[in-house]
């Protein structure tokens, strides 16, 4: 067994689906030992790294265990703890973070993998929600990127559209520096009243949605919702985030709902009535994410969303379990 810096640092030097998943099998046998809760869950399967040989038999906890579980693999007190929006039935995930350092990579080297340097773009953040609220690993994310693009403009709105307005009719001006980009990072329900409530028309905008519409507005088909937004924003497509609180790294789509992982990142699809099961692209079924950055916590979670996977290892999200608590993102059920 490698040490675990050596494995730390192999997270974002993955080169091929192989690697991925030898360090897959490394890091679930680092987890196994000094997870307490994790090997606990595998042991009731019977399952443990004398047995798991291959990628397909590691088995994924759970999401609820964050709520009601301190998941952690390392003994030191924790750096930050991220908390989920929650509901008063449901309560909030916990998720304990060993080293932010390792977040910062995922969320940076993800950003760049998709987007290109960071550099290059101004950063406009609609989280109402998530600023309210307090310990929210999104709003820690894109703060962080507002203060890589260098540029003075980047910031929060919690809810003011006016302002957040103004900006956005100041940026498409000939005043925008030519070589910066545009994203407005939002949560659903916020782009939504921009969008109906101003005459918004800036093609070169990136609209980034995520984290549906928490409670504030009724739920929406996802092809409505962005086509409500394309029209409101004058933009030809929406982007979109997958994270959420148990995950350390993060999923893209560029349009038509379709996600793509970074190298260190992967999706599996579980029959709805065997969560054992997994299923072949194509199929839908229950969502189970491989997040290699969760290194000090899990890596195999077992979420509550509905989605189907593709050949190339993109994927798309359906909807969710009818029980579960709304968080990530496009959760809407289509």
């Amino acid at each position: 067994m490698p040490k675990l810096s050596e494995l730390e640092k192999q997270i974002f030097a993955i080169e091929s689906r192989l690697h991925f998943n030898e360090l897959a099998l490394k890091i679930f046998q680092f987890q196994y030992e000094n997870n307490a809760v994790y090997r606990n869950y595998t042991e009731k399967l019977g399952k443990s790294p004398s047995n798991v040989l291959n990628i397909d038999n590691i088995p994924f906890l759970p999401i609820s265990f964050f709520k009601s579980h301190n998941i952690r693999s390392f003994d030191k007190p924790a750096e930050i703890i991220f908390t989920s929006s929650g509901t008063a039935n449901e309560g909030n995930s916990k998720h304990n973070i060993a080293d932010l350092c390792v977040y910062e990579k995922s969320f940076n080297n993800g950003f760049k993998h998709f987007y290109g340097n960071i550099e290059e773009y101004i950063i406009l953040a609609l989280l109402p929600s998530y600023l309210e609220r307090g310990g929210s690993s999104l709003v820690y994310m894109a703060q962080k990127l507002m203060e890589k693009t260098n540029h003075p403009e980047s910031g929060f709105y919690l809810d003011d559209y006016d302002k957040l307005n103004s900006m956005l009719n100041s940026l498409k001006s000939s005043a925008r520096p030519k070589h910066k980009k545009v994203i407005l990072l939002g949560v659903s329900y916020a782009l939504l009243d921009m969008a109906e409530n101003f005459n918004i028309n800036f093609p070169e905008l990136i609209i980034m949605e995520t984290g549906g519409m928490k409670g504030r507005r009724k739920e929406m088909v996802k092809e409505e919702l962005h086509k409500v937004l394309c029209k409101g924003f004058g933009v030809k497509s929406i982007h979109s985030e997958y994270g959420m609180t148990e995950l350390l790294s993060q999923a893209y789509s560029s349009g038509n709902g379709v996600y793509k992982c970074p190298p260190w990142m992967q999706i599996k699809i579980r029959d709805v009535n065997d969560p054992f099961c997994q299923l072949e692209t194509g199929k839908s079924g229950g969502i189970n994410v491989i997040d290699l950055a969760n290194i000090y916590s899990c890596s195999f979670i077992e979420t509550q969303d509905l989605g189907k996977s593709h050949p190339d290892g993109s994927f798309e999200i359906l909807g969710r379990f009818d029980n579960s608590d709304v968080r990530g993102c496009n959760l809407m059920v289509v």
